[in-house]
């Protein structure tokens, strides 16, 4: 299990100092239990229901064809949902949680103000089935947005508990500080395993284990990965993307191509 830094001070006084430099160092900090009980509650009746009811937008596992995933919608299991998206939108919970002190404090530290709220990336409820999940490989957020700069930040709020069996965050730290050659990634951007030089990358891995409520804030540039859910029962997270607002999406790419929440300085 991560030995990631807990709350060290009350949850409405923000990251503390060894936090923050664990952040700036490894890419990632992990706050125990940040979000309140009550909401994160909400937060997952919510997506229970919805995930039952499949209540669209929705992506598939199928769409992905990532390991593991059915290979077609007409597969069987191929209507296997991956991601509730829009997630702000789906209930007022969501709203809720993105605007709450305890979570707006820690990302105004990391990003400073204005801070602004991307609503074209992650603003999900990830889903992870038991008998149709996916591996997902060694990836940066970053390699499909377009941002002045990639200096954004993942909020990752565990709804339920996340372990190795159902598929928990893997992180690389310090990767997100690195500048890796373009040939170190396959087509399709993601981490090459076969390559020797990766090795040494990929040696110095750790998991993320999360309770309900825990959140683990993650650099966009950090390499992350997570294996399908081998257990029997549902994993449910709920991830958003965060950004200063000077560091603006570029026109005509898909990070401008919906509206933002901008947040009151």
């Amino acid at each position: 299990m991560n030995e990631t830094l807990g709350l060290e001070q009350a949850p409405e006084a923000g990251f503390s100092p060894a936090e923050l430099e664990q952040f700036a160092g490894e890419g990632f900090v992990v706050c125990r239990g940040l979000a309140p009980a009550s909401l994160a509650k909400r937060m997952l009746e919510v997506a229970r229901q919805q995930l039952a009811q499949a209540v669209p937008p929705v992506e598939f596992e199928a769409e992905l064809r990532y390991p593991g995933a059915p290979p077609s919608l007409e597969a069987e299991g191929g209507r296997t949902i991956r991601r509730l998206l829009r997630a702000q939108s789906r209930d007022f919970a969501f709203t809720e949680w993105v605007s709450h002190p305890r979570l707006r404090t820690r990302l105004e530290q990391l990003l400073g103000r204005p801070l602004v709220m991307p609503l074209a990336h992650h603003n999900c409820i990830m889903t992870k089935q038991p008998r149709f999940s996916s591996d997902t490989g060694w990836h940066q957020d970053i390699r499909n947005w377009a941002f002045e700069t990639g200096e954004l930040v993942n909020a990752w709020l565990a709804l339920g508990p996340e372990r190795e069996e159902n598929g928990c965050m893997r992180v690389i730290p310090g990767s997100h500080r690195l500048e890796l050659e373009t040939r170190r990634f396959d087509a399709a951007r993601f981490l090459r395993e076969d390559l020797p030089e990766n090795r040494s990358l990929l040696e110095r891995q750790q998991t993320v284990e999360l309770e309900p409520g825990d959140v683990l804030f993650f650099h966009a540039r950090l390499l992350h990965a997570a294996t399908r859910n081998r257990s029997p029962q549902t994993k449910y997270s709920v991830v958003f993307t965060f950004r200063n607002a000077a560091n603006r999406p570029r026109p005509g790419t898909r990070s401008s191509s919906l509206p933002e929440l901008l947040f009151p300085d």
